[in-house]
């Protein structure tokens, strides 16, 4: 006869106790992972809005020291360095001006980078390009000074437009070119300066 102890005993496996470890680790793994980017994301978004406290600090501060805007700034020798002239409307004018901005500011130490001022723009955290310019975006009523957010996820604009303003797209300081609709990429956001 067979001794079924001795069969029984034999015989490895799991048992549902170390399953049930394995699948908590597993767990905490997968959750680390998933709060680990959501961690990106916020420190990406609140780049974005630091971003744009820069620029305007930068900005008033050439305007505190010359008296002009960057880039529509028409006198020779402000800032110190070979740079194009604006018109010296009191306005930056996009298609030139919008782009000496970051060569005024780069050259007058206020900003880091090296820009050409005529196709570098600076780059914010998610990718593409930030320009300050005079422009009416659609829903804001009226033409003032705005830094200009190419391609944000939708999210993004919608949480920025939430902490800063009426979290509505089309109205308000923060206005984007269409619906912060889930899933999505923004255009453009605008933020007023």
């Amino acid at each position: 006869m067979m001794d079924f102890r001795k069969i029984r005993t034999s015989k490895k496996g799991f048992t549902l106790v170390e399953i049930a470890i394995v699948m908590v680790i597993i767990g905490l793994l997968i959750g680390g992972v998933l709060k680990g980017q959501a961690m990106i994301q916020n420190a990406k978004v609140k780049r974005v809005a630091k971003q744009a406290d820069e620029l305007r600090a930068a900005v008033m501060s050439f305007y505190d020291k010359y008296g002009m805007y960057p880039g529509d700034e028409n006198i020779a020798a402000i800032p110190p360095g070979a740079d194009a002239e604006g018109n010296g409307t009191g306005q930056i004018n996009a298609g030139g001006e919008d782009f000496e901005v970051y060569r005024d500011l780069q050259l007058a130490g206020l900003i880091s980078g090296v820009y050409n001022g005529t196709s570098d723009l600076p780059r914010h955290a998610f990718g593409d390009t930030v320009r300050l310019y005079w422009v009416n975006p659609p829903g804001a009523g009226t033409a003032q000074h705005y830094l200009r957010f190419d391609n944000l996820p939708a999210d993004v604009c919608l949480e920025l437009d939430t902490k800063y303003d009426n979290s509505t797209w089309n109205s308000g300081s923060i206005v984007g070119n269409t619906a912060y609709t889930a899933g999505t990429t923004v255009g453009q956001l605008y933020i007023l300066f």
